[in-house]
């Protein structure tokens, strides 16, 4: 295969077809069947608590705490990996190495049970750091295969195609589900774990085909450069406290961004316990109806957000998306009927994919000339990691402490308007 130039059609299609394979793991595996899944296991089991390490977890809480720890990991070992791939050359193996352990993970959770809840965790462990571990690369890729004003479109194009191919593949598991008699569901489900990693280690070569290897420096890899990762971030935070556009907007993104993954993350786990359902198969079919909402939406969010910030700038676009998700958390907090649940979901699914999007062009945009792409996104990965694992760290005490995901809803909406409120300090130049 030819090597492909900057900003080639081909190039940017494959780079963004990517989402279209890994997204299945956000929404079945993060979003949808697993949370169900997981939910009903406790109902089965008749208990909501799980003994760890002779710790007494709430169900929901403990699941909170495995996630925050999956992106801890991924924080401590984005940077060392990030350093190799710059100086190996070859980011698109470690893409390629993520992607395999994730999917692989995805499958292994077809023999997740409540007899052997330790193995099951980690499972679900490689799983998330399979997944978010593999965006470090994808993300970092961005710059190099597309020019400053190809940005935004691209970004945008990845985001929604992988809401248009989750929701086909969810659609697919949900008809599994749905029809089959009540005692088959459970299995439907393991049956679409499957199918999640076949789809995403599949449709990945896609992207494998098309995308450069990496500019190799000839070198083997050796201690020194292990631990060059992490002076390369380092040196990267000095850079940025020199810019004080992205040092600024680096600020505003650790707030907000905690607060939009962590919405990503249990919102699921939230319907399914704080929604007054009639019946578990209303349950069922509610929770995924509102998921597929929230995909079919972020699609159209995700193209307006795009068009909106080539009108009104980068900056402006996000402050007013900070605003309308403090807004929405104010209103979950008093969400209880499956309707008031399916007109949050369809609030949600409209600035879910624009905010993510918009942030990650963002900061793209915002980035000196440089050569070296994967330190940059792995400080901002980083970044984002870090900015996770204490918002679902504080979710889940709250929720551990109270007994009630709804009490832990509260201080997500207090991130946004902080995160508000720092993007009011970036300079305003129209990206």
């Amino acid at each position: 295969m030819p090597q492909l130039q900057k900003g080639d059609k081909k190039l940017l299609n494959a780079w963004a077809f990517y989402d279209w394979a890994n997204s299945v793991y956000s929404l079945v595996i993060a979003s949808a069947i697993f949370p169900i899944f997981y939910n009903a296991l406790f109902k089965i089991r008749g208990n909501n608590y799980v003994d760890v390490f002779g710790y007494h977890f709430k169900d929901t809480a403990m699941i909170t705490f495995v996630t925050a720890l999956a992106f801890l990991i991924v924080a401590f070992i984005s940077p060392i990996l990030s350093g190799i791939a710059d100086y190996v050359g070859n980011k698109k193996a470690f893409l390629r190495f993520f992607c395999y352990m994730g999917g692989i993970s995805c499958i292994g959770l077809y023999w997740f049970n409540v007899e052997n809840f330790f193995i099951s965790y980690t499972v679900y462990l490689f799983g998330l750091i399979g997944f978010w571990a593999s965006l470090v690369f994808y993300n970092s890729y961005l710059p190099d295969i597309a020019f400053p004003e190809q940005q935004d479109k691209v970004s945008a194009r990845g985001f929604s195609m992988g809401y248009i191919g989750s929701t086909i593949l969810l659609i697919i598991n949900l008809a599994m589900v749905m029809l089959v008699p009540d005692e088959k569901k459970m299995e439907m489900m393991r049956y679409s774990f499957l199918m999640v990693g076949v789809w995403w280690i599949g449709f990945s070569h896609v992207t494998y085909y098309y995308l450069p290897k990496g500019v190799s420096t000839g070198h083997k890899v050796t201690k020194a450069v292990i631990l060059d990762g992490f002076k390369e971030l380092r040196l990267v935070w000095k850079d940025v406290k020199k810019n004080i556009i992205l040092k600024r907007y680096l600020a505003s993104y650790f707030v907000f961004i905690m607060a939009v993954q962590t919405v990503m993350l249990v919102a699921t786990y939230f319907g399914a316990e704080e929604i007054a359902w009639e019946t578990e198969s209303q349950e069922t079919t509610g929770l995924i109806i509102s998921i597929l909402l929230i995909q079919l939406v972020a699609v159209v969010g995700a193209f307006f957000t795009s068009r909106a910030s080539g009108k009104f700038g980068n900056i402006n676009v996000l402050i007013f998306l900070n605003a309308f998700w403090a807004a929405l958390c104010c209103f979950a907090y008093f969400v209880e009927t499956p309707n008031e649940f399916y007109a949050t979901a369809g609030f949600v699914g409209l600035v879910m994919g624009g905010i993510q999007s918009l942030a990650r062009s963002t900061y793209s945009k915002f980035l000196p000339d440089t050569t070296d792409t994967a330190s940059y996104f792995s400080f901002y990965d980083v970044t984002e990691k870090v900015a996770i694992v204490i918002g679902m760290s504080v979710y889940g005490i709250i929720d551990q402490v109270t007994g009630s995901m709804r009490n832990s809803i509260v201080f997500l909406g207090i991130f946004f308007v902080i995160g508000l409120v720092l993007l009011l300090r970036v300079p305003n130049k129209k990206s």
